[in-house]
């Protein structure tokens, strides 16, 4: 369920699995590897599963900010956790 009334979607485990190996591989290919940081600015969509599901597959640190935080305290967190990727 999103932030929304109403605003839901549904999801097999199978399509869940397909769409986070995908986005691992996205990952790895960006070069992020097991132990690096990244952090995760999004609102509450599917696709911050899947990425947050991604990082833990691949063994990388997540960190998730959510999307009403400002540019501010968005800085401060990336700054404090040294991650290497952004996620939006």
């Amino acid at each position: 369920e999103g932030n929304e009334p109403g605003d839901s979607a549904k999801i097999t485990y199978s399509e869940l699995l397909h769409k986070v190996c995908q986005f691992a591989n996205v990952l790895r290919s960006q070069g992020v590897k097991k132990g690096d940081r990244v952090s995760i600015y999004l609102p509450m969509i599917l696709e911050l599963v899947v990425a947050m599901l991604a990082c833990a597959r691949i063994g990388a640190l997540h960190s998730i900010v959510f999307a009403g935080f400002s540019a501010d305290s968005l800085c401060e967190r990336i700054l404090d956790c040294g991650c290497s990727l952004l996620i939006t």
